[in-house]
């Protein structure tokens, strides 16, 4: 797990977009594993300028999101079939036929469930999987609890995650109780991990994740089993972490070859 502290949210974002676009001018047909929600919009937008700069080429990457709300319409501006189209598939020029959202629609969704996780396994794996992190620890919608061998599956969002994502709908009412999202063993899986995280809200959360036991009540220290994860937080976020210093030493100090900035 490299940990990178970086000034601001701004910069967050523009670190981690680095990371994703070594990966995909490496590879112009990677797979990209998509999040969702505030933590991600500034790595999407940072890619986006670099686009339509004509610096960076996504038509040939695919994509699977790493979640959707069950029994949310289509259509609904806040499924995130319609969040991905709007925020990632246009901006970057992505092919909308490459990339994939859980069903939640699904009228079989166990059926469901099994044909992503296949599809995904098709595809060759996952690349690089974007992530945040929620203030409860949780990756995806893998809430506390959520076994480190799971694969992609049907949730509870626990209350707290429904309060925090209020915020992008009319009425707290409105926010759906239900998720399908990618499992902790699914994200093990992909190649490369970079999860980001900003603000002091979250501080608690990376300092579970990074430095704490590893543990189910913190799903995002599964990232600690990980061969390929990297951090990338701001200097609130990673207020808690006891080994600061060192994480700045030793990003300062990668060999030239290791560095994608």
């Amino acid at each position: 797990m490299e940990i990178v502290i970086v000034r601001d949210a701004d910069e967050v974002g523009r670190v981690a977009a680095l990371k994703i676009a070594s990966v995909v001018q490496r590879d112009p047909e990677a797979v990209l594993g998509l999040a969702t929600g505030s933590s991600p919009t500034g790595i999407y937008a940072s890619l986006a300028a670099r686009v339509a700069a004509g610096e960076l080429d996504f038509s040939r990457a695919s994509g699977f999101a790493l979640d959707e709300y069950v029994g949310i319409p289509l259509e609904h501006p806040e499924s995130y079939a319609s969040v991905i189209e709007r925020d990632v598939v246009v901006p970057l020029g992505m092919d909308a036929s490459k990339v994939r959202v859980p069903d939640g629609r699904a009228s079989d969704i166990e059926a469901a469930v099994v044909d992503y996780e296949q599809a995904i396994a098709d595809a060759g794996g996952i690349d690089i999987q974007i992530l945040g992190i929620g203030a409860n620890g949780h990756i995806g919608f893998n809430e506390p609890t959520s076994s480190f061998a799971s694969r992609t599956r049907i949730k509870t969002l626990a209350p707290q995650t429904r309060a925090d994502n209020a915020r992008f709908f009319d009425d707290p009412s409105q926010v759906p109780t239900h998720c399908l999202t990618q499992g902790l063993g699914t994200i093990l899986d992909a190649h490369e991990v970079v999860l980001v995280a900003q603000g002091s809200a979250k501080a608690s959360a990376v300092a579970g994740m990074v430095e704490g036991p590893l543990g189910a009540m913190c799903p995002g220290s599964a990232l600690q089993l990980h061969r390929h994860a990297t951090i990338v937080v701001d200097e609130a976020a990673a207020s808690l972490l006891q080994l600061a210093d060192y994480y700045r030493y030793t990003y300062a100090n990668k060999p030239v070859w290791q560095r994608f900035e």
